[in-house]
């Protein structure tokens, strides 16, 4: 077995690779002795057939799996010996398109090869790290949230109607053909107005009703109503309305910290310090890793494989293309062209993922079984109702669980690389914080 150089320009990489006809004819006898061990021929016994036999009848079957597995065994030798590692699947080509049994096969091998990754002194990197502090009027913007969304009403002035939004105390006898149905009768329900808990036209119809008005209402049953004996059918709810209330911030009490599974106000008030800690910690790392990026892509040079910075620009040009068209859920749209911007972006991407991989592998940093299951039930909860079908998805699909490990590989090495850094601390208010956060989005 031959392996020629033939091509290296920069990262580019070419060789021959040869392959002896008879290096390829011991690797098929090889491969029907190995077959001819358990090979029952009638008219001999077990494993005692003729090997010019076993050749005549399955050699040319066998000769293609053995010349697939000559050129993989040459790449894997090449590649073993020269330390390269390709950045994409090597191109590989049967050069003599004419062979026959009995030739040579020769095949042209292409790649680029991964650049080496010069070493950086983490050291001589300098942060800048923003530590926002609490504020009592944060904790209290913070209640005041929660006291709108805890779903308070309070009756309105005698005499009001009702608007959408608001809350209706209703009594209700609801009938199909002049005849009460099962379910369509309750006493001091609280039906909040636009809310859509009813068939359609039934709320609508209350929008404008007092206090101690009775009212009948007219609807429709959808004909996809889950109930046959209604589906489709005109019914008629006669209604009375006991009170008419409008939606107001809670009052800020232990009942509001009640509704939301805390025993009092303080201890609601201690989940929502801790709850803007975590937020405060999460946008200033945000921040922090950015500038840790940009000092990165400032220090370290090294060329890069212009096929990875390629589809790099093309995947960034067609994610921002649906961006700006976000009525086109699919791919049938003209060919996306990508830009010097674009370009200037991929190259970023691909020398910082090649400089965070290679610094995660020096210092021997994995992700841990526990993290991968971890962030697995994490995604799998966006999935509401399929969340074991999803999980089991990620089980099963290696591609996929990639997807979930490379962002946890990557933040492992930003942590590790901060930690050699020299980070001073800058403290700042919420404000500055959430400015800072927004100036990443416009970067």
């Amino acid at each position: 077995m031959q392996v020629t150089e033939t091509l290296n320009e920069g990262l580019k990489r070419g060789y021959a690779i040869k392959v002896t006809a008879d290096e390829l004819d011991a690797k098929v006898n090889a491969k029907l002795e190995e077959a001819r061990k358990d090979f029952q021929m009638k008219g001999f016994r077990k494993g005692k057939a003729p090997a010019a036999l076993m050749k005549k009848m399955f050699g040319k079957s066998v000769l293609g799996e053995a010349m697939q597995e000559s050129i993989d065994d040459a790449m894997r030798s090449h590649f073993e010996e020269t330390g390269d590692r390709p950045a994409l699947q090597p191109d590989v080509q049967m050069t003599n398109e004419a062979w026959k049994e009995g030739d040579d096969v020769e095949v042209a091998m292409t790649y680029e090869a991964l650049p080496e990754v010069p070493e950086t002194d983490f050291s001589k990197i300098k942060l800048e790290k923003l530590v926002a502090e609490i504020e009592e009027n944060a904790v209290t913007e913070a209640l005041d949230n929660l006291a709108n969304s805890a779903n308070h009403f309070e009756p309105r002035r005698k005499g009001s109607k009702a608007k959408d939004g608001d809350q209706v105390v209703v009594d209700f006898l609801g009938k199909v053909d002049d005849v009460a149905f099962e379910g369509g009768t309750a006493e001091d329900y609280p039906l909040v107005l636009g809310s859509g808990q009813f068939i359609p036209g039934f709320e609508e119809q209350l929008v404008g009703v007092k206090a101690g008005e009775e009212k009948s209402v007219e609807v429709k049953f959808p004909d996809e109503y889950p109930g046959a004996e209604l589906a489709g059918k005109p019914a008629v709810f006669e209604v009375t309305v006991k009170e008419v209330k409008e939606p107001k911030p809670a009052p800020i009490d232990d009942e509001l910290a009640k509704k939301f599974g805390m025993d009092d106000l303080d201890a609601l008030k201690t989940q929502v310090r801790e709850r803007l800690a975590d937020e405060y910690s999460g946008a200033a790392r945000q921040v922090l890793k950015r500038k840790l990026m940009d000092a990165l892509d400032e220090v370290v040079k090294f060329d890069l494989p212009p096929s990875l910075v390629e589809t790099e620009a093309g995947q960034i040009a067609h994610q921002l293309w649906h961006e700006d068209n976000p009525d086109v859920q699919g791919h049938d749209h003209p060919e996306i062209e990508t830009t010097d911007e674009h370009k200037t972006l991929a190259e970023r991407r691909v020398r910082l993922g090649l400089l965070l991989a290679e610094v995660g592998n020096k210092a021997e940093i994995t992700v841990s079984d526990a993290e991968m299951q971890q962030a697995m039930m994490a995604q799998a909860r966006n999935y509401p109702g399929q969340e074991r079908q999803f999980f089991e998805f990620l089980q099963k699909n290696e591609g996929a669980q990639q997807q979930v490990r490379a962002p946890i590989f990557e933040d492992k090495v930003v942590d590790y690389i901060i930690e050699l850094a020299k980070v001073t601390e800058k403290a700042v208010t919420k404000d500055e914080l959430q400015a800072a956060i927004e100036a990443l989005d416009e970067d």
